[in-house]
């Protein structure tokens, strides 16, 4: 008789621990421009996300001035001590909305991506270094004043995570200007906040990806300057979970290498992706559609599983915090729609953030095979279980589960794959031997349920 081959095991009789639930947050929030006319609020809080962070708000809230430093404080020869010269109602109404919704606020300080002044005849407006470091980061100082003291006629929020800038590498549509005059900047203003701050939690740079010759050279200067970061952020736009799941043991590695052992680590963009074209380069309308909507496309089922992969992996690594990118919610490559519907992106975010709100305690899950990973977990009472699977570019047809602990459970499964958004879908389960039915080769995801007998 041929032995059975199992994809993963899972033990609903053995604790693993928690679940690290900030590891399940985005860039997107209920947008503030189209509401009356288009309310994104009830699908955002299906997604369950932990917190939100605020970069690239002013993109797809159009018209309005949020967020951004050169929207709340405009006229930079101004006093940044006066009240009177911030403008904070819009940005206000911002992280009300976000709040009421479930999600923290994370806020990014400085500028969105300027995608102007790439070319050498055009202009660069937003993205300019500033041209005084240490009133810049007076008017920073201002901005976190108002939402954690209270200061003009501001709130005292639970916001502790600020971010200084975004992608200062990316010239010019970032920071126009030599990364190292960055540094130099980034430096000012973290001591400048952490001496007014030092509760709060202020790091960067938001790098384009985990990158040590980026990295090192900034806690260098950090560290000779007597300043240190409590959190260092990056990005990453790929498409292969073990090597994502790898770069936070990486940074910590670093981290300490470079004498900050206690500093956190925030991815705080990511999305799936496996080429910039058709998406940032080379545009013609054929590869823009094939980057898209092809098999491997950004808002295809293979992007989707990415997602549940990865959130399923950074569970058993240091990483503290990381944000979907995720940003626009309707329309645009990064959002959660397609012209008249959900994408299936939006579907992945659901599926994680119901196995997250339905578990409280996680349990041991092994994984047997390289394209399968999985989470775990009991309801608050102990009656209920879930297991979250994701196959991603799996070969196998049918993927076979060890379970221990639920014998006399019964069972029910959602199947999310390249020709079903989620729905129900009959599973085999005996003798400890769960086992799930794909379509076909390929990326598939399934949410099981086993619940108690009375």
């Amino acid at each position: 008789m041929e032995k059975k081959v199992f994809c993963a095991e899972a033990d609903f009789d053995t604790a693993a621990g928690t679940f690290n639930r900030d590891l399940h947050s985005s860039n997107t929030a209920p947008n503030l421009s189209n509401r009356g006319i288009w309310d994104f609020t009830e699908d955002y809080k299906k997604m369950n996300f932990t917190w939100s962070r605020t970069h690239d708000w002013p993109l797809w809230n159009e018209g309005e001035r949020v967020v951004d430093t050169h929207f709340i404080f405009p006229l930079m020869h101004l006093d940044p001590a006066d009240p009177a010269n911030y403008y904070f109602d819009a940005t206000d109404e911002m992280i009300r909305i976000t709040q009421e919704a479930g999600s923290k606020v994370f806020y990014r300080l400085g500028t969105s991506i300027e995608h102007s002044g790439l070319r050498p005849e055009q202009k660069h407006f937003n993205s300019l270094p500033p041209t005084d470091y240490a009133k810049y980061a007076e008017a920073l100082a201002g901005i976190i004043r108002h939402y954690t003291r209270g200061w003009a006629n501001g709130f005292k929020y639970d916001m502790p995570y600020w971010e200084i800038w975004n992608e200062a590498e990316n010239d010019p549509t970032c920071w126009k200007g030599p990364y190292e005059e960055f540094i130099k900047f980034f430096v000012v203003v973290l001591k400048r906040l952490k001496q007014e701050f030092p509760e709060l939690k202020i790091g960067g740079p938001a790098a384009t990806g985990y990158r040590e010759d980026l990295l090192r050279p900034l806690l260098r200067a950090c560290r000779e300057a007597g300043a240190a970061p409590d959190f260092i952020s990056w990005h990453g736009y790929r498409c292969n979970p073990i090597d994502f799941a790898a770069q936070p043991a990486k940074a910590k590695a670093m981290l300490a290498e470079e004498g900050f052992p206690q500093c956190g680590t925030a991815i705080t963009e990511w999305h799936y992706l496996v080429s910039w074209d058709g998406i940032q380069k080379n545009m013609t309308p054929e590869k823009r559609k094939q980057a898209v909507e092809g098999p491997a496309g950004i808002i295809g089922i293979d992007s989707a599983v990415f997602n549940l992969a990865v959130l399923c992996a950074w569970q058993d690594t240091p990483l503290d915090l990381a944000f979907y990118y995720g940003a626009r919610p309707k329309g645009g490559n990064w959002g959660f729609y397609n012209l008249y519907g959900y994408n299936r992106n939006f579907h992945s975010m659901v599926m994680f953030g119901d196995f997250l709100k339905n578990n409280e305690k996680r349990i041991r899950t092994v994984k047997q095979a390289d394209s399968v990973y999985l989470l775990g977990g009991l309801s608050a009472d102990g009656k209920q279980g879930q297991l979250l699977i994701a196959d991603y570019r799996g070969a196998a047809e049918t993927l076979s589960v060890k379970i221990t602990g639920m014998e006399k459970a019964s069972v029910t499964a959602e199947r999310f794959d390249q020709d079903h958004d989620p729905e129900p879908v009959e599973v085999q389960y005996a003798n400890g031997e769960l086992t799930l039915p794909k379509t076909g080769p390929g990326s598939a995801a399934f949410l099981v349920t086993f619940k108690a007998r009375e």
